[in-house]
């Protein structure tokens, strides 16, 4: 793009090296106006800092915002209302964050006049992905600087030369630096990087940040109840809890009992595969809590059917699509799905495993005990019923088996 028509961009800005460097190169390169936004989606780091550094560098506005509700209501319960998963184990934590970033940028751009926007995530990523096709899908005609695709900065130690060039102030943490590229939010923290680019080498223990490992968890089990309303948290234990109340809550709960630790790889949309490893705690007990309530208020087909649409859902997801008509869509349907989705789950945390030990629901309940009871139930189901049903539907099984001996 022309760089002389880039007047004003909002800059997705964290106050690490490489954001710190990316606005700097932005001023220097582009000789454009900056404002930094930066969200605070539960990663659990002191942000006013950022402010201080965007202010050192000469920037006006500056956004920091709290999202961590927004975050949890719109984005992690609805997408938990879904069973969201993606190949068979991910729950999405960093996927989730992005279409937020992504309004938000949108939305300072509109509020202040910009033009552009700009992210310091890499050409090798899917976050370039999630945040571009969502900027694009709220506003059409804005425009994109992503400087790892036009820098020639390829490492830390360009990056860290370029920073002292310009009199960047960079943040020497003392003691041994993280070998990890690290992503948090209140939903979960992801690890890539270092060890694990050898899919073969175990992490080491010290890597873990948010659970105890399953060894040194508690000996004796933790047990919490869950109130669902509509398929969301409204209680734990009784005491009604916002959605990020609660996702905080049991993240604390079900990382002390040692759940949620997950070591996978995964197929990146932009095609090579990618390990990394995930602690989510809260979303491994909500996704468990969640399907139990389900199990006790959905109909059959509509539970199926769900479950057949989910892996779509949790790729669109996955891949930066959530702003698609398409997941609008389906996110209609699961959110209709769930009018019935109202009950307590009574769940068990021990050393790693989450166990479903009770679920009820007064008023949505399916489960009629008159006609599952192994005793007499009095008439409710005549079992000679099922001679037919079986017939039928071994119909075409025996047709089919008598031509296979012709």
């Amino acid at each position: 793009m022309a760089k002389s028509t880039i007047k004003k961009v909002i800059l997705a800005y964290s106050g690490g090296l490489d954001t710190s460097v990316i606005l700097k190169w932005l001023q220097e390169v582009y000789d454009c106006e900056v404002v930094t936004f930066t969200a605070d989606i539960g990663q659990g780091e002191e942000l006013e800092p950022a402010r201080a550094k965007a202010q050192a560098m000469g920037i006006k506005e500056i956004y920091i915002d709290d999202l961590r509700e927004e975050f949890a209501r719109d984005f992690v319960f609805p997408m938990f209302r879904a069973n969201a998963i993606y190949e068979g184990e991910y729950l999405l934590g960093t996927s989730i964050a992005r279409p937020l970033i992504a309004k938000r940028l949108i939305e300072i751009a509109n509020e202040t006049g910009a033009d552009s926007i700009s992210h310091g995530a890499t050409g090798k990523g899917n976050d370039q992905v999630r945040f571009e096709l969502g900027a694009y899908a709220l506003r059409p005609d804005i425009r994109v600087i992503a400087p790892w695709r036009e820098w020639d900065l390829t490492s830390r130690e360009t990056l860290v030369a370029y920073a002292e060039k310009h009199g960047i102030p960079i943040e020497m943490k003392r003691g041994k630096a993280s070998p990890y590229s690290m992503d948090a939010n209140l939903l979960h923290i992801s690890y890539e990087g270092g060890v694990l680019e050898d899919p073969w080498d175990e992490p080491e223990e010290s890597m873990w940040r948010w659970t105890v490992s399953p060894e040194k968890a508690p000996d004796r089990p933790t047990y919490m109840e869950l109130t669902y309303a509509r398929g969301d948290i409204v209680a734990i234990d009784g005491v009604t809890v916002s959605p990020a109340q609660a996702l905080k809550l049991l993240n604390q709960v079900g990382g002390a009992n040692g759940i949620g630790r997950l070591d996978i790889v995964e197929n990146r949309y932009v095609g090579m595969k990618s390990r990394g490893c995930y602690e989510t705690p809260g979303g491994t007990i909500m996704l468990r809590a969640h399907r139990a309530i389900e199990s006790l208020t959905l109909d059959r087909e509509v539970a199926h059917l769900k479950d057949e649409l989910m892996p779509r859902y949790a790729s669109l997801i996955y891949n930066g699509y959530w702003w698609s008509p398409e997941r609008q869509m389906m996110q209609q349907m699961i959110d209709a799905s769930q009018a019935a989705v109202n009950g307590v789950v009574r769940l068990k945390l021990y050393k790693g495993n989450v166990t479903v030990v009770g679920r009820k629901s007064e008023r949505d309940s399916l489960f009629d005990t008159n006609i599952a009871t192994f005793e007499d139930d009095a008439g409710a189901y005549d079992q000679k019923d099922a001679e037919g049903f079986i017939k039928l539907n071994a119909l075409r099984l025996r047709i089919a088996g008598r031509k296979s001996r012709v």
